[in-house]
């Protein structure tokens, strides 16, 4: 039997290399004119962060067994895939590349580097004094791969990483905690998925909760935060944001966060790498070999994650 892989764009062809016997590669992008045997796919790799017309073009893959997804996020697709259908998203591949985003932007607060680029555009020799991250609290809002990875970087610069999960376990907090938790946090760093039970869970209260002066990371989904709530805190000066993702995204031009100055914000770039293709279509082709063989999936997605 011959088994169909949908794959977005030529390059991923490239990637995936030398495939299994009796695996074909069909490309289609979503695009209305359909490839030859792209009715036959039964494992599809759609592109990354693309979910228009989903119903559209699972419609035209009606052998579809499997949808693997090259990010770690699935608010846009879950809940809507056929019966019958595994979901697949690519938790582990992203996580070390995002922790480094973490910890630069970190650093890169701590150590007033937004001051002295400024005043390097300005040929000015300005001196600002910073803090380091030693003996720091570092509260990680997100327990997964992308929380643990973050912990462990955290570590090596003599911070004291706190992970906070949904639920308790060993050496991890329950989100019901974060009352207790948050005074003591000289860092939140966000790294939940999105879903019902996180979309706003930085609200008001919850950054009131926060220390004066801490600082706010956000590299899991724009609309975990409140964004007025949030522009109201850093525009007083009480705390500070280091923002990869935001709401609305993307940041409008003469959105007042752009010129708050205690605000540091990347264009969601955390996983953008030049190494995240290999290792993600290196997932895919594992992957692949599982379902050819018969074998059981990694990462699959179950209910709402």
């Amino acid at each position: 039997m011959v088994t169909v892989v949908c794959v977005p764009d030529p390059d991923a062809v490239q990637l995936l290399g030398d495939l299994p016997e009796g695996v074909e590669v069909v490309v289609w992008n979503g695009e209305p004119d359909h490839p030859d045997r792209l009715g036959e796919t039964t494992f599809w790799v759609p592109q990354v962060e693309d979910s228009r017309d989903l119903e559209r073009k699972l419609a035209a893959m009606p052998e579809l067994k499997v949808m693997q997804l090259l990010s770690a996020g699935v608010e846009d697709v879950i809940g809507k895939i056929p019966d019958g259908v595994q979901l697949c998203d690519a938790r582990g591949v992203h996580g070390g590349p995002v922790s480094e985003l973490v910890l630069t932007m970190i650093l890169g607060v701590f150590r007033r580097l937004p001051t002295f680029v400024r005043a390097q555009e300005r040929g000015a020799w300005e001196d600002a004094q910073g803090e380091d991250l030693v003996d720091k609290q570092v509260l990680i809002v997100g327990a997964g791969d992308l929380g643990e990875q973050t912990a462990k970087r955290l570590v090596g610069f003599g911070a004291k990483p706190v992970l906070v999960a949904h639920s308790a376990r060993d050496g991890v907090h329950a989100t019901s905690e974060l009352p207790d938790l948050l005074p003591h946090a000289d860092v939140v760093v966000l790294t939940v998925p999105l879903t019902p039970d996180t979309e706003g869970m930085v609200d008001a209260a919850f950054l009131a909760a926060m220390p004066d002066r801490a600082l706010l990371v956000n590299v899991a989904r724009g609309k975990v935060v409140d964004t007025d709530a949030l522009l109201a805190e850093v525009t007083s000066g009480r705390l500070r944001a280091a923002l990869d993702v935001v709401e609305p995204e993307p940041l409008p031009e003469g959105h007042p966060l752009w010129s708050v100055e205690d605000v540091l914000i990347t264009p969601h770039a955390a996983g953008n790498v030049k190494e995240s293709g290999p290792r993600a279509y290196a997932l895919v082709r594992a992957q692949l070999e599982r379902f050819v063989k018969g074998e059981d999936l990694e990462n699959v997605v179950t209910g709402q994650y």
